[in-house]
């Protein structure tokens, strides 16, 4: 890995040493820079999760990907930087609530003295890493809350937009540390077969206030707590990937 070359894709300085500053620094460079995408996966292009194949997706081609090939990569930086990264194993919740299989979601442990739970690859989440603390309510830059349930050993993250909402579930994990190669079946079907990946074009990027998504044929533009909408022509795809998400096809 060129690490110069991944901070510098990212917008994000080298640094000095690993601290939970850094690291948070480093997520929402991440996330402000990378999308979350599966343009390969409604293209049939096969999602490879050998890192260096990632690395030059994402890296030297400048694309995005999901949760196994982003924060497999995000990964593979922090240990480069000198955190001690784990791989987890999340299942995440549908919108019925209904619990999904084991490598549903790749997550990150990274171990400070204190442990955070670091993600960059599950889209519209937590902005920042959350300290790995039952029932802590912990607030995002754009006013979200989180919290981690813990459960025996298994933990499950929490998400409330706003205060007049309730609870939501996001992923249950365990501590059991996993590898990248532990999640190659479960990609392999969520490329093929899963209903959600294969029959949506998705391409979603966090800004400052807000987030910005290409979903089938509509733009989605969230911004100061405001949400837009409208309709895109299949001609102007091209120039808003390029434009809005900096991705060339």
């Amino acid at each position: 890995m060129d690490v110069d070359a991944y901070l510098t894709r990212i917008g994000a300085r080298r640094p000095a040493r690993p601290t939970a500053d850094a690291l948070r620094g480093l997520q929402v460079a991440h996330l402000l820079s990378v999308p979350f995408e599966i343009l390969d996966i409604v293209a049939r292009t096969p999602i490879s999760l050998d890192l260096e194949a990632i690395y030059d997706k994402v890296v030297t081609r400048r694309r995005g990907g999901f949760c196994y090939e982003l924060n497999g990569l995000f990964g593979w930086l922090l240990e480069a930087l000198g955190f001690r990264v784990t791989c987890l194993s999340g299942r995440t919740f549908d919108e019925a609530r209904t619990l999904g299989p084991e490598f549903d979601h790749l997550a990150l442990l990274v171990d400070l003295g204190p442990e955070y739970l670091a993600d960059v690859g599950f889209g519209d989440t937590f902005r920042e890493p959350l300290r790995l603390v039952g029932s802590l309510e912990q607030t995002d830059s754009l006013g979200r809350a989180y919290r981690l349930e813990p459960d025996g050993d298994e933990w499950t993250l929490e998400e409330r937009r706003s205060r007049r909402d309730l609870w939501a579930p996001q992923y249950r994990f365990t501590l059991v540390p996993r590898t990248l190669d532990d999640f190659t079946a479960m990609c392999r079907w969520q490329e093929t077969e899963a209903p959600y990946f294969t029959s949506h074009r998705i391409c979603s990027l966090s800004t400052s206030d807000g987030r910005i998504t290409l979903y089938d044929d509509r733009l989605i533009v969230h911004a100061g707590g405001v949400r837009r909408e409208r309709a895109v022509d299949e001609g102007e795809v091209a120039a808003l990937l390029r434009d809005r998400f900096g991705i060339e096809l």
